[in-house]
């Protein structure tokens, strides 16, 4: 990876999986990063990194938190990377998943950002780890109505938010990380599920945030540098 000017970051779900190794690694090359998560864990108080518990994003609470926490602080790049995976299957529809997916998945962090825009500033960048489990091209497979509808709509949230911060010179990132080795689709705490580990899809992530111009704000990419379909 290339060196860059450190930079002041902040990520949400930072706790575990990719939100953890992305605040790993950037807290290894120097920057200020910002750990927002609902509860720590023993590996990210130990990173020396900024710490900030209880942040429910879903949550106008959390939200408020959130914001107070961050007061005064101006933010290079905010990482949107909350996020929770639940089962439908049409043989077993539930609202109630699909309601709290559209929630936590596609509000949350469009309001989120919302609420951050007083710290960010021109050359700022928004980064949304989404999934191309949202793609309409690439569903071959159908099912997990809750996190597919979820993430499109994030995804199409992204592209407006692009546009609408586009004169304000702020590029916005819309991220599939790749079938991650993570508890998300582990479900039995062995990760054994996943091609490539949470280190790699942030290495590969981080990557392309820094990479990141207006020219390519809105574009929606897999981690290895793909771009993909809608």
């Amino acid at each position: 990876m290339s060196t860059i000017t450190p930079s002041t970051i902040v990520i949400t779900g930072a706790n575990r999986g990719i939100g953890f190794a992305m605040a790993k690694l950037c807290q290894q090359r120097g920057d200020t990063v910002y750990a927002l998560c609902r509860q720590s864990s023993i590996a990210l108080d130990a990173l020396g990194v900024n710490v900030v518990e209880h942040i429910d994003v879903a949550t106008q609470v959390g939200v408020n938190k959130a914001v107070s926490a961050l007061k005064g602080v101006a933010i290079d790049l905010l990482i949107n990377n909350a996020g929770i995976l639940r089962d439908e299957q049409l043989s077993d529809l539930n609202q109630d998943t699909i309601l709290e997916q559209f929630n936590v998945n596609a509000l949350a962090p469009l309001c989120f950002s919302h609420a951050l825009l007083k710290n960010l500033s021109a050359g700022s960048k928004i980064a949304f780890i989404t999934s191309r489990m949202g793609s309409i091209t690439d569903n071959t497979s159908g099912g997990r109505y809750g996190y597919r509808m979820s993430k499109a709509a994030l995804n199409i949230a992204a592209v407006s938010l692009a546009r609408d911060l586009h004169d304000e010179s702020i590029a916005v990132g819309i991220y599939h990380p790749g079938y991650v080795q993570t508890e998300m689709v582990n479900n039995d705490g062995v990760l054994s599920n996943g091609d490539i580990s949470a280190d790699t899809a942030a290495e590969r992530l981080i990557t392309l945030m820094d990479q990141l111009t207006m020219a390519e704000t809105g574009v929606f990419k897999h981690s290895n540098g793909e771009t993909l379909p809608w």
